[in-house]
């Protein structure tokens, strides 16, 4: 009788572990080669331990692929903690990654685990990885490299278990060349690469997400909307610089702004014809050529706008993230989107 019951179990295991692994693969959505060239080593990169590197454009679904490698691995059951590495302040990382004692200073008044000690025997989701500092990647290269960690106050090493993932839309080895990431820990979070293909590289995947998207944000269990024949084809001829967030973003916009269970193009808060509409008149292909300084002119008001609306599609109307990722004062940023009629509110979307 017992050894009937391990006879069942050595059955059900491998089709519990199938059932888990199509299930952490159906959040990955696409069928286009560039994408499933992408994931389809997943699998076989999740039973392993080492360290991965997703690298792809803001939006292409690094994290997906993250908790997609965790929930695939032997270590799903396992805490799965997540970090913008952005969100990091310098003063605070040593706290923030690795706790403190009680006592340790004034305030610490009871012991506080770090993110680190949190994903013990899981697996730690770095995400932006570029934007650690010197000294957070000075930290994160002894804790890959020895295991350990020692928290602030403590006079004593810890053992940690950790799988690392680590994501980025940076150019990371053009930054290891310039001196902005140390080489040493690009190549051990480089191990196993795995590289996400922008939206505009996967267009027959934008209907097949529209229909997702569709499905998820339907409003109260209602049937979903559909689009009409104008919605699908301004999709279509979107160059999705936020891709596949900035799509979801505008399904969810298009969701609540619909009154007639149709979707218009004009619910959808982006210009299809924009981008063309904005290139200059340009000397030399039958047009009349002005001063240069005039030209000139044109061709920076052309880019300058396009990208402004671009940004602002991007971080979904919201200007103090836009400055931070543009690398301008949020003020500067205000006075180019009131100059070139670049209005925020059309870019928010509804549950941001």
């Amino acid at each position: 009788m017992g050894s009937n019951r391990i006879n069942d179990r050595g059955a059900i295991e491998p089709l519990v572990r199938h059932l888990r692994d199509a299930q952490a693969m159906t959040t990955l959505i696409g069928n286009s080669p560039a994408f499933q060239d992408a994931i389809r080593g997943l699998p076989t990169i999740a039973r392993s331990a080492a360290t991965v590197l997703i690298t792809g454009e803001t939006g292409t679904g690094k994290e997906l692929v993250g908790r997609a490698i965790h929930y695939l691995s032997d270590r799903a059951s396992r805490p799965f903690v997540s970090v913008n590495c952005g969100s990091l302040a310098e003063s605070l990382v040593e706290e923030d990654l690795f706790g403190h004692e009680r006592g340790a200073f004034t305030d610490a008044h009871q012991h506080r685990p770090g993110l680190v000690a949190q994903a013990d025997t899981g697996t730690f989701f770095l995400d932006e990885v570029d934007a650690l500092s010197p000294k957070a990647q000075v930290s994160l290269l002894t804790v890959l490299q020895d295991k350990t960690y020692r928290a602030i106050g403590s006079t004593s090493e810890r053992r940690v278990d950790i799988r690392l993932v680590a994501a980025t839309n940076a150019p990371l080895e053009k930054l290891v060349r310039t001196g902005g990431f140390r080489s040493d820990l690009f190549y051990r979070l480089c191990v196993l690469c795995i590289k996400l293909p922008p939206l505009r590289e996967r267009p027959e995947d934008i209907l097949t997400l529209t229909r997702h998207f569709l499905g998820k944000h339907a409003i109260g269990g209602t049937t979903p909307p559909r689009l009409s024949a104008e919605g699908e084809q301004c999709l279509l001829n979107w160059e999705w610089p936020g891709n596949v967030r900035e799509l979801e973003n505008a399904i969810i916009r298009g969701i609540h702004l619909s009154e007639s269970g149709l979707i218009e193009a004009s619910h959808l808060g982006i210009q299809t014809l924009e981008r063309r509409e904005e290139h200059p008149t340009v000397p030399g292909e039958g047009n009349t050529i002005s001063s240069f300084k005039k030209m000139k002119q044109v061709v920076i008001d052309a880019f300058e706008k396009k990208y402004l609306t671009s940004l602002m599609s991007q971080h979904c109307g919201n200007v103090s993230n836009a400055a931070l990722f543009a690398g301008k004062e949020r003020r500067d940023l205000g006075k180019l989107l009131k100059k070139h009629g670049v209005d925020p509110r059309r870019f928010y979307s509804p549950l941001s």
